[in-house]
């Protein structure tokens, strides 16, 4: 009969091995002997590979230079846009798509074309941007910088104002709004109240930035106490914004008296920004102002409490709730200094060179081009700051690009659109370019949730 106790031929278990077998019956430690150490040295020194060489620092840049990171993507999505656009400009020209016609004929042609009006167009975005090498003296030589800081200031503010909500868990739609209360009561005090320069630059700055805090409040203090949605609320008082500035330019007293059309009296020099490269360049202090506001915000948000509540009720509000903070205040709160940088920004527009008069276009698209610069600065000061300059360079780079090559402007535009729609999809720059993905979900996440 065979014995019941026994393993072998079993399924489920195997046999013991000889060496559990001992290790079972004599749980007694050997006694090391004589060259057994040294045997084992000898045995894991054989056993262990041998260590790999450090890599370089430049080994290193260039394996991570074609990662999903951040600068990556946003490089790759400006020259996608670039190429999108490319292709639209050789199809608004008509004489260069009638190349096309016999392009199996002589195909140089199509090429020779399309190269010549693409390359001229990029050559005179660039020349109005940044630098003209063909340009004679000082004033010529600084005109294209002098552009782009002056575009670049306004947007800075605004894309603060999105970019700021946006990290406390708002969707600040209100900044176009924010900005036209704030170059109203700007333009008011330039020039209803007679005051010395210098205090009446600070008094307008400071009736700018209160008219913004004003809109501002409005939704922050219906979300915080009604929850009603902060898109609607702020697009709504967008319209209002609009028609108020609209009817407040015909008033008496506002009005300019020698003139027909819808436009005020002029803000008095003694409350205007001043230049900063002379009096034939447009650039202005309000620059040194954007920058010291970029400064300021990143401040608030990495090194003050208000910057941890506002960030902690912006990633989830419930358990900053439940560990003391204050929703409530926190909403409003971000919501008026949201309000004072957008109200800033309409500021510039009348206290700066780009108009010294209220009319019905003086604050242009500033508040919703915000938010595509906070989108595109992925919410982070320096980060706005950074698409602020590059949203300024397309704008004064296209309007030589429309004078010179007869490109139209509204092509910044879609290039502006490009942009923002490449960089809020590194998903899909990361597919065309085939980019390391170790990173590429960090990024989505980093959009999403604002850090």
């Amino acid at each position: 009969m065979s014995n019941p106790n026994s393993v072998s031929g079993s399924p489920d278990k195997a046999p013991a091995t000889e060496t559990q077998e001992s290790r079972s019956e004599s749980p007694a430690i050997p006694t090391p002997r004589a060259g057994d150490g040294e045997r084992a040295v000898t045995a894991t020194a054989t056993k262990e590979p041998a260590a790999e060489p450090r890599p370089s620092l430049g080994r290193l840049f260039l394996e991570n230079l074609w990662a999903a990171n951040t600068v990556t993507v946003t490089v790759l999505a400006v020259l996608l846009a670039m190429l999108v656009g490319a292709v639209l400009i050789i199809i608004s020209d008509p004489d260069v798509l009638a190349t096309y016609s016999y392009i199996t004929a002589r195909p140089s042609d199509a090429l020779n074309s399309s190269w010549t009006v693409v390359s001229e167009a990029y050559a005179n975005l660039f020349k109005g941007a940044v630098f003209d090498p063909d340009a004679t003296g000082f004033t010529a030589a600084m005109s294209p910088i002098s552009e782009t800081l002056t575009y670049t200031a306004p947007l800075v503010f605004t894309g603060l104002a999105v970019a700021l909500a946006f990290r406390g868990g708002l969707f600040n739609i209100g900044a176009q709004g924010q900005a036209t209360v704030g170059v109203v009561l700007a333009a008011l005090a330039g020039f209803a109240l007679p005051l010395p320069p210098g205090v009446h630059l600070l008094v307008a700055l400071l009736a700018g930035a209160a008219g913004g805090a004003l809109w501002g409040f409005i939704p922050g203090i219906l979300k915080a106490r009604t929850g009603a949605h902060e898109v609607i609320n702020t697009i709504m008082l967008n319209y209002v914004a609009v028609y108020f500035l609209a009817w407040i330019i015909m008033q008496d007293g506002v009005h300019s008296p020698d003139r027909a059309d819808a436009i005020s009296k002029q803000v008095d020099a003694s409350a205007q920004l001043p230049r900063l490269l002379g009096d034939n360049l447009r650039v202005h202090a309000g620059i040194l102002l954007a920058v010291l506001a970029t400064a300021f915000v990143a401040w608030l948000l990495n090194r003050s409490t208000l910057g941890f509540e506002l960030r902690a009720v912006g990633a989830n509000p419930d358990a900053a709730r439940t560990a003391g903070i204050s929703v409530t205040k926190t909403y409003v709160l971000v919501m008026v200094i949201a309000g004072v940088l957008a109200g800033l920004g309409g500021s510039n527009m009348v206290l700066g060179s780009t108009a010294d008069a209220l009319t019905p276009q003086v604050i242009a698209q500033i508040g919703f081009d915000g938010i595509l610069v906070a989108l595109l600065g992925r919410v982070k000061p320096w980060g706005v700051l950074m698409a602020a300059l590059l949203f300024g360079a397309l704008q004064a780079g296209g309007n030589r690009m429309q004078s010179y090559s007869g490109i139209s402007l509204e092509l910044v535009t879609v290039l502006q659109a490009l942009i923002v729609i490449f960089i809020a999809a590194p998903a899909l720059v990361k597919a065309i370019f085939q980019l390391r993905a170790a990173r590429a979900a960090r990024l989505q996440t980093s959009l999403a949730k604002g850090w």
